[in-house]
């Protein structure tokens, strides 16, 4: 019997919680490369940052609407943290 800690990246909430840590840290790195890196170099790498965040999050969309089908207790990624933290 596993435990919330202990569950594999089969589950769905681990799997969105995952997307949700890529997508934040892809989405931090357009934000500080558009502020910080000057020239073509800085455009070209913030776009590809926004792209790549604007990918994952279709593909979670997609993903979610895969996984409202079936019965599980996933209940959306803010309820997945706080089962974490409890």
């Amino acid at each position: 019997m596993s435990t919330a800690r202990t569950r594999p990246l089969s589950d769905f909430g681990n799997r969105s919680l995952l997307t949700h840590a890529v997508m934040a840290a892809t989405f931090i790195g357009a934000v500080v490369t558009g502020l910080f890196v000057q020239g073509e170099i800085g455009l070209v790498s913030f776009v590809a940052f926004l792209n790549f965040t604007a990918g994952m999050w279709v593909c979670q969309s997609i993903h979610s609407l895969g996984n409202a089908a079936r019965d599980d207790d996933y209940d959306g990624v803010l309820n997945e943290v706080r089962s974490y933290v409890d």
